[in-house]
């Protein structure tokens, strides 16, 4: 079987996390949240998997290469200028023509059974098939209408809670016929959600919905975020955590140090090559990424520290995120829904205040007292 990942998106959602990463790598629980969908489709039987690339395209095509490690052989589209989800897809047409294939988000969270998925779209003979994601608030997605044989009869898009006449949100994940390509422009930016899908609607063309029970997160935001990091910890989203689980809640990455007098309440995942010293109290939800270093006294409660970095003495980091090479140093504090970028240096005794995002590479001095919503380099 074939699948396509889309992977081509900016992620301006999740700034100033993705001011230097395609969304694709961000990472959930240490590793980006492209590989868990390509270990899913390798789950699921999919071996030949294309992806689209655009926005720091290099980091995509590094980590994956070949796809061999994953079991898989995996292909790279660039497109130079954005052609869009339908878009891209139609510049495979030559690859993926030849029969039913996949199209998958490479940027959302999901262990949506695959199997399940083609055999629903092989049953209704649609040329397409939608996934539909229950959702709590429609007004922040496109919401898809069926009627009780589950063809697609209507979209609204981001209908407030009062409007909308369905919960189910288009999820980003679709099973296809090769004739559906026939029907995409060359060359030019197309969207399936606002273009093809309407399109389909208006000349009569059978697609369904494909409804589920399984887990499904678009990341879309840093609350959305955090969540997905937090619920692959508490097992609610079935993914792989690397190192070596102790307990129930607790993984250690490989020649990672925990020194005398750590505490450790999960759940916890602690990366590769790390180093938490005495008197350290970690309190989960929280991930730490590979060869950070969290000194004496630190305290970390809830949260996400990305990789390569330092957590000073006696520094507190309480429900924040904090970037790649990230140096926060001792008696620091980041407080509730900070985040902060790549590479910056907050001072010794700085105080960073709720909700406040610092873009990569800020240095702030330690008698700053950041409370507005954002910093500028």
């Amino acid at each position: 079987m074939k699948a396509m990942i889309l992977a081509a998106g900016l992620g301006t959602r999740l700034r100033p996390l993705t001011e230097e990463i395609s969304k694709p790598m961000i990472p959930i629980v240490n590793r980006p949240v492209m590989e868990h969908i390509v270990e899913l489709l390798a789950r699921h039987g999919f071996r030949e998997i294309y992806v689209n690339v655009h926005y720091y395209h290099e980091a995509i095509t590094q980590h994956f290469g070949d796809g061999s490690k994953w079991g898989v052989s995996m292909t790279y589209s660039y497109e130079e200028e954005l052609l869009g989800t339908a878009g891209g897809v139609k510049k495979l047409e030559k690859e993926l023509g030849e029969g039913t294939f996949l199209v998958i988000s490479g940027d959302a969270l999901t262990d949506l059974d695959l199997t399940k998925l083609l055999e629903f779209h092989r049953a209704h003979g649609g040329v397409a098939t939608l996934v539909l994601t229950h959702v709590e608030d429609p007004s922040k997605y496109g919401v898809v209408l069926t009627d009780e044989e589950s063809r697609v009869v209507e979209f609204q898009e981001k209908p407030s809670r009062k409007e909308a006449r369905s919960n189910m949100a288009n999820s980003g994940i679709y099973a296809f016929e090769p004739r559906v390509l026939e029907m995409i422009p060359p060359w030019q930016f197309y969207d399936f959600g606002s273009q093809l899908f309407p399109r389909f609607l208006t000349e009569g063309v059978a697609f369904y919905g494909y409804t589920h029970d399984d887990y499904w997160n678009d990341v879309g935001s840093m609350e959305e975020y955090k969540k997905g990091n937090f619920d692959a910890l508490a097992g609610r989203v079935k993914v792989h955590i690397s190192g070596v689980r102790i307990g129930e809640d607790v993984w250690i990455g490989d020649e990672t140090v925990i020194e005398e007098g750590v505490v450790m309440v999960g759940p916890v995942c602690i990366g590769a090559h790390c180093q938490v010293k005495k008197g350290a109290r970690l309190f989960g939800p929280l991930i730490v990424g590979d060869r950070t270093v969290i000194d004496e006294g630190a305290v970390l409660y809830r949260g996400i520290k990305w990789g390569d970095g330092y957590i000073g003495k006696d520094a507190h980091l309480m429900d924040a995120i904090v970037g790649w090479e990230a140096e926060i140093g001792d008696r620091a504090a980041l407080l509730a829904d900070s985040v902060i970028g790549h590479r910056s240096v907050i001072g010794e005794g700085t105080i960073v205040h709720p909700g406040v995002s610092i873009v990569p590479g800020t240095i702030l001095d330690k008698e700053l007292h950041f409370m507005g919503e954002e910093t500028t380099e």
